[in-house]
């Protein structure tokens, strides 16, 4: 047999397969925070250095003239491995001084005043592009012009790999202490689990008492079920233990009989007791094999490993093929057994040798009791089929007890008290129920009622 995951195999794969989610998203978003801060730093030191710059710009010579100041252009360049443009243009947008051509790169000049920042791409360089508007800042000319500032993206890499390791680092040890509270949460968690499992491998196969343990909520209803498993399992051994004890006494009288008589006809030395004990040990044989056939019957019909199979069983046919076979006996006792006309053709969808052994129990047992006649019927609008004899019956206050294994009505009669609980065990089986009540003329009725069964 395959043996399933363990319950803490699955709820540490479950828990971890989520505590992985959650850290992945929480990389993701790490590192798309270390990205923006690290943009937005460097956007602000492109504002200051472009702001710087234009603290340089002067018009001289009827013109716009540019010092560049060394501390802007370090500014952008903290490592010494990124490269950094700058260019100045006038207000028809001409190129007036830088070392690059950068109004290309941005698709409108800033206004006068503002700010922009932009990516672009320069002879296959990724850049950052910011563009200032600004004005002359003279008395008699404050011409407007634009500044444009541009670095690569080296610094602003490093400092987002900086930001990210930090922050794993920080997520790493949470994710370890979460890790460790999650293998200690389980393993108490679960506890109660191994105690009761430790308690049903302590219990012997023969200890069928509660189970006092104490469990979480969750787990009170499958202790609840599982003493009520166990007290079912303690009147099903109660039950088996008497049925093995009245088994018991119900063959040792025929075998005993049989003992009996084969002892006497050892120590007679006459021909006709002889003969006396042969039908006695004949007649104690055959109700010790009627006793066995019951047993197993009865054994055959509560195993587990027997499902009822149905099939269609013509009740007529199987009435007929039951009668004959107890005619000999009938004949024997001058008891007249017959079958009830008319007799409908009807079908039950049932096990055949159930229902058959069912009705050759009802006819025995009627035969036991009956003074002279015996009648085998089917009551097809109550869904009945029935034996009837003109015996004494069954009393009212009895009825229940008579279902039950080896209870008889009358303790020295005849029969081990077993025909009618297999019939009401088939009848059972079957959905349906043993009917029984006394005639108006005189008689008893006893049968199989198998509701919705009949076709």
């Amino acid at each position: 047999m395959v043996s399933a995951a363990s319950l803490h195999r699955r709820l540490l794969g479950g828990l971890s397969l989520l505590l992985l989610l959650t850290c992945t998203l929480l990389l993701l978003q790490s590192w798309y925070s270390a990205q923006r801060s690290a943009d937005r730093a460097y956007d602000r030191l492109l504002a200051s250095a472009a702001q710087v710059m234009s603290d340089h710009v002067s018009w001289r010579n009827d013109r716009l003239w540019f010092d560049v100041p060394a501390s802007a252009l370090n500014m952008l360049a903290p490592h010494g491995d990124e490269r950094v443009f700058y260019a100045l243009i006038d207000r028809e947008g001409h190129l007036v001084s830088g070392n690059a051509a950068l109004v290309a790169l941005i698709q409108d000049l800033p206004a006068t005043g503002s700010f922009q920042t932009s990516s672009a791409t320069f002879n296959g360089l990724s850049l950052r592009v910011g563009a200032l508007g600004a004005r002359l800042t003279g008395w008699h000319n404050r011409a407007p012009y634009a500044l444009l500032v541009a670095h690569t993206l080296e610094a602003r890499h490093a400092m987002t790999w900086q930001l990210f390791r930090d922050s794993s680092l920080r997520l790493a040890g949470i994710v370890a202490l979460a890790v460790a509270g999650l293998l200690m949460t389980l393993r108490l968690a679960l506890r109660p689990l191994k105690q009761l499992r430790r308690r049903l491998k302590a219990r012997t196969a023969h200890d069928l008492s509660p189970i006092h343990v104490r469990v979480p909520r969750e787990l009170e209803e499958l202790l609840a079920a599982l003493n009520a498993l166990l007290a079912r399992q303690r009147q099903v051994r109660i039950h088996e233990q008497r049925f093995i004890g009245d088994a018991s006494h119900q063959l040792r009288t025929p075998l005993a009989g049989i003992a009996a008589s084969a002892e006497l006809a050892l120590r007679s030395q006459d021909s006709a007791h002889w003969h006396q004990a042969l039908q006695e040990i004949q007649a104690g044989t055959h109700r010790a094999t009627r006793l066995a056939e019951q047993l197993l019957s009865l054994t055959r019909l509560h195993s587990p490993e027997a499902p009822l199979t149905r099939q269609p069983v013509a009740l007529a046919t199987l009435a007929r093929e039951t009668l004959v076979r107890f005619l000999p006996v009938a004949d024997k006792n001058g008891i007249d057994l017959g079958l009830a006309e008319p007799c409908p053709e009807l079908s039950v969808a049932g096990n055949r040798w159930q229902l058959e052994e069912a009705l050759s129990n009802l006819i025995d047992n009627a035969l036991r009791y009956a003074r002279s006649r015996v009648t085998v019927g089917i009551d097809a609008a109550n869904s009945v089929i029935h034996v009837e004899d003109d015996g004494p019956g069954i009393n009212n206050g009895e009825q229940d007890d008579v279902l039950r294994p080896f209870h008889r009505c009358q303790e020295q009669g005849p029969g081990s008290g077993l025909g009618l609980a297999i019939a009401d065990g088939v009848a059972r089986a079957h959905g349906g129920t043993i009917v029984m009540h006394h005639l108006p003329g005189g008689g008893f009725m006893i049968g199989l009622h198998l509701p919705g069964e009949m076709t």
